[in-house]
Protein backbone atom coordinates (compact mmCIF):
# COMPACT_ATOMS: atom_id res chain seq x y z
CA UNK A 1 0.00 0.00 0.00
CA UNK A 2 2.77 2.61 0.70
CA UNK A 3 4.54 1.86 -2.14
CA UNK A 4 0.82 2.44 -4.39
CA UNK A 5 0.62 5.71 -2.71
CA UNK A 6 4.16 6.97 -3.06
CA UNK A 7 3.67 7.06 -7.42
CA UNK A 8 0.61 9.20 -7.14
CA UNK A 9 2.21 12.79 -7.11
CA UNK A 10 4.51 11.80 -9.69
CA UNK A 11 1.74 10.45 -12.32
CA UNK A 12 -0.29 13.88 -11.43
CA UNK A 13 2.31 15.83 -12.38
CA UNK A 14 2.94 14.19 -15.69
CA UNK A 15 -0.98 14.73 -16.30
CA UNK A 16 -0.82 18.43 -15.61
CA UNK A 17 2.45 18.17 -17.73
CA UNK A 18 0.22 16.80 -20.83
CA UNK A 19 -2.56 19.27 -20.32
CA UNK A 20 -0.76 22.64 -20.79
CA UNK A 21 1.06 21.14 -23.43
CA UNK A 22 -2.35 19.72 -25.52
CA UNK A 23 -4.27 23.19 -24.33
CA UNK A 24 -3.26 25.46 -26.97
CA UNK A 25 -4.11 22.81 -29.64
CA UNK A 26 -7.67 22.80 -28.44
CA UNK A 27 -8.14 26.32 -29.57
CA UNK A 28 -7.72 25.82 -33.02
CA UNK A 29 -9.92 24.54 -35.86
CA UNK A 30 -10.44 20.72 -36.48
CA UNK A 31 -9.00 19.92 -40.24
CA UNK A 32 -10.97 21.20 -42.55
CA UNK A 33 -12.46 24.26 -40.88
CA UNK A 34 -9.34 26.64 -40.69
CA UNK A 35 -11.17 30.03 -40.47
CA UNK A 36 -7.60 31.86 -41.39
CA UNK A 37 -5.49 34.39 -38.93
CA UNK A 38 -7.62 36.48 -36.80
CA UNK A 39 -8.34 39.63 -37.88
CA UNK A 40 -7.68 42.93 -35.64
CA UNK A 41 -9.45 46.05 -35.83
CA UNK A 42 -7.86 49.50 -35.36
CA UNK A 43 -9.53 52.45 -34.99
CA UNK A 44 -8.49 55.70 -35.90
CA UNK A 45 -9.57 57.82 -32.56
CA UNK A 46 -8.47 60.89 -34.81
CA UNK A 47 -10.56 60.48 -37.80
CA UNK A 48 -13.97 61.85 -38.79
CA UNK A 49 -16.68 60.15 -36.80
CA UNK A 50 -20.28 60.40 -35.35
CA UNK A 51 -20.55 60.78 -31.63
CA UNK A 52 -23.31 59.03 -30.14
CA UNK A 53 -25.01 62.16 -29.18
CA UNK A 54 -25.51 62.23 -32.94
CA UNK A 55 -22.56 65.90 -33.03
CA UNK A 56 -19.76 65.29 -35.38
CA UNK A 57 -15.91 65.27 -34.40
CA UNK A 58 -14.23 66.48 -37.46
CA UNK A 59 -10.33 67.20 -36.90
CA UNK A 60 -9.07 70.48 -38.43
CA UNK A 61 -7.12 68.56 -41.24
CA UNK A 62 -10.46 67.63 -42.48
CA UNK A 63 -12.37 70.23 -42.19
CA UNK A 64 -9.60 72.25 -44.72
CA UNK A 65 -9.81 69.07 -47.18
CA UNK A 66 -13.67 69.95 -47.16
CA UNK A 67 -13.58 73.76 -47.45
CA UNK A 68 -15.74 74.34 -44.26
CA UNK A 69 -16.79 77.56 -43.85
CA UNK A 70 -18.92 79.21 -40.67
CA UNK A 71 -20.47 82.17 -40.23
CA UNK A 72 -21.38 84.13 -37.45
CA UNK A 73 -25.30 84.88 -37.57
CA UNK A 74 -27.54 87.59 -36.23
CA UNK A 75 -30.83 88.03 -35.18
CA UNK A 76 -32.68 90.64 -37.76
CA UNK A 77 -35.75 91.60 -39.09
CA UNK A 78 -36.32 90.90 -42.89
CA UNK A 79 -39.21 90.83 -45.21
CA UNK A 80 -41.32 88.32 -44.93
CA UNK A 81 -41.17 86.07 -48.22
CA UNK A 82 -42.86 83.04 -50.19
CA UNK A 83 -41.94 80.62 -52.89
CA UNK A 84 -44.32 80.53 -55.43
CA UNK A 85 -44.50 78.25 -58.46
CA UNK A 86 -43.29 80.21 -62.20
CA UNK A 87 -43.08 79.47 -66.02
CA UNK A 88 -40.91 81.11 -68.52
CA UNK A 89 -42.74 83.03 -71.02
CA UNK A 90 -41.35 84.99 -74.48
CA UNK A 91 -41.79 88.71 -73.85
CA UNK A 92 -44.11 90.30 -76.43
CA UNK A 93 -41.42 92.69 -76.99
CA UNK A 94 -38.28 91.05 -77.44
CA UNK A 95 -39.60 87.76 -79.38
CA UNK A 96 -41.76 87.40 -82.17
CA UNK A 97 -43.05 84.31 -84.39
CA UNK A 98 -42.89 83.77 -88.24
CA UNK A 99 -45.94 82.16 -89.83
CA UNK A 100 -47.00 81.61 -93.25
CA UNK A 101 -49.73 83.78 -94.72
CA UNK A 102 -50.03 81.51 -97.83
CA UNK A 103 -50.49 77.23 -98.23
CA UNK A 104 -46.81 76.21 -99.94
CA UNK A 105 -43.74 74.57 -100.21
CA UNK A 106 -41.13 75.90 -97.91
CA UNK A 107 -37.65 77.06 -100.18
CA UNK A 108 -34.38 77.87 -97.86
CA UNK A 109 -32.57 81.13 -98.21
CA UNK A 110 -29.02 81.97 -99.54
CA UNK A 111 -27.89 80.64 -96.12
CA UNK A 112 -29.79 77.58 -95.97
CA UNK A 113 -32.51 77.51 -92.73
CA UNK A 114 -31.39 78.32 -89.60
CA UNK A 115 -30.89 76.41 -87.03
CA UNK A 116 -31.43 76.48 -83.41
CA UNK A 117 -29.90 79.08 -81.40
CA UNK A 118 -28.62 80.81 -84.65
CA UNK A 119 -28.68 84.58 -84.03
CA UNK A 120 -30.65 86.17 -86.67
CA UNK A 121 -31.17 89.69 -86.95
CA UNK A 122 -34.25 92.20 -87.86
CA UNK A 123 -35.34 92.17 -91.10
CA UNK A 124 -33.41 89.04 -92.32
CA UNK A 125 -34.82 86.51 -94.70
CA UNK A 126 -35.11 83.10 -93.01
CA UNK A 127 -36.64 81.05 -95.85
CA UNK A 128 -39.36 81.87 -98.23
CA UNK A 129 -43.04 80.17 -98.88
CA UNK A 130 -43.54 79.09 -102.46
CA UNK A 131 -47.07 79.24 -103.04
CA UNK A 132 -48.83 75.86 -104.16
CA UNK A 133 -51.61 76.27 -106.76
CA UNK A 134 -53.67 73.52 -108.89
CA UNK A 135 -52.82 73.12 -112.38
CA UNK A 136 -56.44 75.37 -113.34
CA UNK A 137 -54.97 78.40 -111.13
CA UNK A 138 -51.51 78.12 -112.52
CA UNK A 139 -52.86 78.17 -116.15
CA UNK A 140 -55.53 80.64 -115.25
CA UNK A 141 -52.63 82.90 -113.78
CA UNK A 142 -50.67 82.54 -116.91
CA UNK A 143 -53.18 83.93 -119.18
CA UNK A 144 -53.71 86.53 -117.32
CA UNK A 145 -50.21 87.43 -117.37
CA UNK A 146 -50.53 87.46 -120.93
CA UNK A 147 -53.09 89.30 -121.80
CA UNK A 148 -51.97 91.91 -119.60
CA UNK A 149 -48.27 91.70 -121.29
CA UNK A 150 -50.03 92.32 -124.92
CA UNK A 151 -52.29 95.57 -123.17
CA UNK A 152 -49.11 96.90 -121.33
CA UNK A 153 -47.48 96.72 -124.86
CA UNK A 154 -50.14 97.76 -126.75
CA UNK A 155 -50.64 100.85 -123.96
CA UNK A 156 -46.98 101.55 -124.63
CA UNK A 157 -46.87 102.13 -128.22
CA UNK A 158 -50.04 103.97 -127.76
CA UNK A 159 -48.17 106.39 -125.42
CA UNK A 160 -44.93 106.91 -127.51
CA UNK A 161 -47.33 107.42 -130.94
CA UNK A 162 -49.50 110.79 -128.96
CA UNK A 163 -45.98 111.93 -127.09
CA UNK A 164 -44.92 112.21 -131.04
CA UNK A 165 -47.93 114.35 -132.03
CA UNK A 166 -47.88 116.21 -129.04
CA UNK A 167 -48.17 119.62 -131.08
CA UNK A 168 -51.54 118.26 -132.37
CA UNK A 169 -53.13 116.40 -129.90
CA UNK A 170 -54.65 117.30 -126.65
CA UNK A 171 -52.58 117.37 -123.89
CA UNK A 172 -55.66 115.46 -121.66
CA UNK A 173 -55.49 112.43 -124.19
CA UNK A 174 -51.47 111.82 -123.95
CA UNK A 175 -52.33 112.05 -119.78
CA UNK A 176 -55.08 109.65 -120.43
CA UNK A 177 -53.08 106.93 -122.02
CA UNK A 178 -49.98 107.28 -119.62
CA UNK A 179 -52.65 106.70 -117.08
CA UNK A 180 -53.53 103.36 -118.55
CA UNK A 181 -50.08 102.33 -119.01
CA UNK A 182 -49.20 102.83 -115.25
CA UNK A 183 -52.50 101.05 -114.08
CA UNK A 184 -51.48 98.18 -116.56
CA UNK A 185 -48.02 98.05 -114.94
CA UNK A 186 -48.95 97.43 -111.87
CA UNK A 187 -51.73 95.27 -112.26
CA UNK A 188 -49.02 93.20 -114.43
CA UNK A 189 -46.52 93.64 -111.08
CA UNK A 190 -49.61 92.36 -108.99
CA UNK A 191 -50.15 89.33 -110.78
CA UNK A 192 -46.32 88.11 -110.88
CA UNK A 193 -45.92 88.47 -107.63
CA UNK A 194 -49.03 85.91 -106.92
CA UNK A 195 -46.89 83.50 -108.16
CA UNK A 196 -43.15 84.27 -107.08
CA UNK A 197 -42.27 83.14 -103.18
CA UNK A 198 -43.37 84.69 -100.15
CA UNK A 199 -39.93 85.63 -97.71
CA UNK A 200 -39.98 84.83 -94.34
CA UNK A 201 -38.70 87.93 -92.51
CA UNK A 202 -37.39 87.77 -88.65
CA UNK A 203 -39.43 90.86 -87.23
CA UNK A 204 -36.71 90.98 -84.33
CA UNK A 205 -33.13 90.45 -83.90
CA UNK A 206 -32.42 87.38 -81.28
CA UNK A 207 -31.95 83.77 -81.90
CA UNK A 208 -33.85 81.13 -83.12
CA UNK A 209 -35.95 78.84 -80.09
CA UNK A 210 -37.83 76.64 -82.22
CA UNK A 211 -37.72 75.45 -85.85
CA UNK A 212 -40.57 72.90 -87.48
CA UNK A 213 -39.91 72.97 -90.95
CA UNK A 214 -37.62 71.33 -93.38
CA UNK A 215 -36.34 72.00 -96.67
CA UNK A 216 -39.12 71.07 -99.14
CA UNK A 217 -42.31 70.89 -96.73
CA UNK A 218 -45.59 71.83 -97.43
CA UNK A 219 -47.03 74.23 -94.78
CA UNK A 220 -50.57 75.39 -94.92
CA UNK A 221 -51.80 79.20 -94.03
CA UNK A 222 -51.23 80.38 -90.52
CA UNK A 223 -48.91 78.07 -89.72
CA UNK A 224 -45.92 78.59 -86.87
CA UNK A 225 -42.37 77.96 -89.18
CA UNK A 226 -40.26 80.19 -86.84
CA UNK A 227 -39.53 81.20 -83.12
CA UNK A 228 -37.31 84.33 -82.20
CA UNK A 229 -36.94 84.87 -78.77
CA UNK A 230 -34.04 87.86 -77.50
CA UNK A 231 -32.86 85.41 -74.50
CA UNK A 232 -31.83 88.28 -71.83
CA UNK A 233 -35.33 89.49 -71.84
CA UNK A 234 -37.94 86.80 -70.99
CA UNK A 235 -41.03 87.16 -68.72
CA UNK A 236 -41.81 85.04 -65.36
CA UNK A 237 -45.91 84.41 -65.46
CA UNK A 238 -46.69 83.23 -61.57
CA UNK A 239 -49.86 81.97 -60.21
CA UNK A 240 -50.67 83.11 -56.24
CA UNK A 241 -53.44 81.06 -54.51
CA UNK A 242 -56.32 82.38 -53.95
CA UNK A 243 -57.04 86.39 -54.89
CA UNK A 244 -53.86 87.68 -54.00
CA UNK A 245 -50.98 87.25 -51.61
CA UNK A 246 -52.40 89.43 -48.82
CA UNK A 247 -49.83 92.50 -49.02
CA UNK A 248 -48.05 94.52 -51.67
CA UNK A 249 -45.05 92.71 -53.47
CA UNK A 250 -41.28 94.44 -52.36
CA UNK A 251 -39.12 92.66 -55.12
CA UNK A 252 -38.98 88.80 -56.60
CA UNK A 253 -36.28 86.76 -57.56
CA UNK A 254 -35.32 83.54 -59.30
CA UNK A 255 -32.27 81.16 -59.03
CA UNK A 256 -30.23 80.50 -62.03
CA UNK A 257 -27.59 77.94 -61.38
CA UNK A 258 -26.11 79.44 -58.25
CA UNK A 259 -27.10 82.75 -58.75
CA UNK A 260 -30.80 85.02 -57.33
CA UNK A 261 -31.78 87.00 -60.88
CA UNK A 262 -33.89 90.17 -59.69
CA UNK A 263 -37.33 90.20 -61.50
CA UNK A 264 -39.46 93.41 -61.94
CA UNK A 265 -43.21 93.13 -60.95
CA UNK A 266 -45.40 94.48 -64.02
CA UNK A 267 -48.83 93.41 -62.96
CA UNK A 268 -51.57 91.29 -61.63
CA UNK A 269 -54.36 89.36 -63.65
CA UNK A 270 -57.83 89.93 -63.02
CA UNK A 271 -59.00 86.90 -63.83
CA UNK A 272 -58.52 83.91 -62.27
CA UNK A 273 -57.15 80.98 -63.65
CA UNK A 274 -57.56 77.46 -61.81
CA UNK A 275 -58.75 79.42 -58.83
CA UNK A 276 -55.38 81.21 -58.68
CA UNK A 277 -54.08 84.95 -59.79
CA UNK A 278 -51.67 85.18 -62.41
CA UNK A 279 -48.85 87.56 -61.46
CA UNK A 280 -46.25 88.37 -64.04
CA UNK A 281 -42.60 89.76 -63.66
CA UNK A 282 -39.94 90.72 -66.12
CA UNK A 283 -36.02 89.42 -65.99
CA UNK A 284 -33.30 90.98 -68.00
CA UNK A 285 -29.54 90.02 -67.91
CA UNK A 286 -27.54 87.11 -69.51
CA UNK A 287 -27.93 84.80 -66.77
CA UNK A 288 -31.40 84.06 -68.73
CA UNK A 289 -30.03 83.15 -71.34
CA UNK A 290 -29.58 79.47 -69.33
CA UNK A 291 -33.42 79.00 -69.21
CA UNK A 292 -35.32 78.36 -72.02
CA UNK A 293 -39.34 79.49 -72.47
CA UNK A 294 -41.75 77.07 -71.04
CA UNK A 295 -39.30 76.01 -68.31
CA UNK A 296 -40.85 76.04 -64.73
CA UNK A 297 -39.09 77.50 -62.05
CA UNK A 298 -39.23 78.82 -58.67
CA UNK A 299 -40.02 82.63 -58.26
CA UNK A 300 -39.31 83.90 -54.33
CA UNK A 301 -41.66 86.74 -53.60
CA UNK A 302 -40.59 89.74 -50.83
CA UNK A 303 -43.54 91.20 -49.19
CA UNK A 304 -43.46 94.29 -47.98
CA UNK A 305 -44.25 92.91 -44.00
CA UNK A 306 -41.11 92.33 -41.64
CA UNK A 307 -40.65 88.83 -39.92
CA UNK A 308 -37.83 88.15 -36.83
CA UNK A 309 -35.36 85.85 -38.22
CA UNK A 310 -31.93 84.65 -38.63
CA UNK A 311 -30.73 85.03 -42.63
CA UNK A 312 -28.65 82.41 -44.30
CA UNK A 313 -27.60 80.84 -47.25
CA UNK A 314 -29.71 78.54 -48.86
CA UNK A 315 -26.54 75.72 -49.21
CA UNK A 316 -26.67 75.62 -45.27
CA UNK A 317 -29.34 74.05 -44.82
CA UNK A 318 -29.77 70.21 -45.08
CA UNK A 319 -32.16 66.99 -44.00
CA UNK A 320 -31.84 64.92 -41.08
CA UNK A 321 -33.07 60.97 -41.86
CA UNK A 322 -36.29 62.20 -40.98
CA UNK A 323 -36.16 64.84 -43.64
CA UNK A 324 -36.68 67.85 -41.06
CA UNK A 325 -34.38 70.94 -41.77
CA UNK A 326 -31.39 71.36 -39.95
CA UNK A 327 -28.07 73.40 -39.71
CA UNK A 328 -24.64 72.63 -38.09
CA UNK A 329 -23.67 74.44 -35.38
CA UNK A 330 -19.96 74.51 -34.42
CA UNK A 331 -20.04 73.98 -31.01
CA UNK A 332 -16.13 73.49 -30.35
CA UNK A 333 -12.78 74.23 -32.87
CA UNK A 334 -13.90 70.07 -33.91
CA UNK A 335 -16.89 69.83 -33.03
CA UNK A 336 -20.09 70.14 -34.65
CA UNK A 337 -23.67 69.82 -33.37
CA UNK A 338 -27.35 69.10 -35.81
CA UNK A 339 -30.43 71.96 -34.82
CA UNK A 340 -33.48 71.69 -36.21
CA UNK A 341 -34.68 74.82 -37.62
CA UNK A 342 -37.88 75.98 -38.65
CA UNK A 343 -37.46 78.17 -42.09
CA UNK A 344 -39.11 80.36 -44.73
CA UNK A 345 -37.49 81.52 -48.11
CA UNK A 346 -35.82 84.98 -48.44
CA UNK A 347 -35.31 84.48 -51.30
CA UNK A 348 -33.88 82.21 -54.05
CA UNK A 349 -30.47 81.81 -52.90
CA UNK A 350 -30.90 82.60 -49.13
CA UNK A 351 -33.63 81.62 -46.42
CA UNK A 352 -34.63 82.94 -43.18
CA UNK A 353 -34.45 80.47 -39.67
CA UNK A 354 -37.17 81.48 -37.74
CA UNK A 355 -36.95 79.46 -34.71
CA UNK A 356 -33.49 77.31 -33.58
CA UNK A 357 -31.08 79.91 -34.04
CA UNK A 358 -29.45 82.94 -31.58
CA UNK A 359 -27.73 85.36 -32.46
CA UNK A 360 -23.92 85.15 -32.16
CA UNK A 361 -23.53 81.17 -32.93
CA UNK A 362 -21.25 79.97 -36.35
CA UNK A 363 -23.34 78.16 -38.12
CA UNK A 364 -22.16 76.13 -41.23
CA UNK A 365 -22.88 77.81 -44.62
CA UNK A 366 -20.21 75.61 -46.77
CA UNK A 367 -20.20 72.12 -46.47
CA UNK A 368 -22.85 71.50 -44.35
CA UNK A 369 -24.02 68.19 -46.59
CA UNK A 370 -20.71 66.62 -45.98
CA UNK A 371 -20.53 66.94 -42.49
CA UNK A 372 -24.33 65.53 -42.70
CA UNK A 373 -22.92 62.16 -44.45
CA UNK A 374 -20.14 61.47 -41.85
CA UNK A 375 -21.34 58.59 -39.83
Amino acid sequence: MKKTFSHRPRHLAVMIACTLVWAPSLSQAHEGHDHGPAQTTVVNAYSPQRLPDGAIFLPKSSQRQLRIRTQEVLQQKSSRSIELPGLIAMDPNAGGRIQATVAGRIEPGSRGLPTLGQVVQKGQVLASVLPSMSPSDRASLGSQLAELRSMQTLATQRVERLRTLAESVPRKEIEAAEAELTSLTGRLASWQAAGTAEPLVSPISGVVASSRVVSGQVVDARELVFEIIDPRRLLVEVTAPGAGLGAPIESASVLVGNLAVPLTFLGAGRVLRDQALPLQFRGQGAHLSQLAVGQPVAVTVKLKTDVQGVPLPAAALVRSSANEPLVWIKSTAEKFEPRRVLVQPLDAAHVLVTRGLEGGELVVTDGAPLINQVR
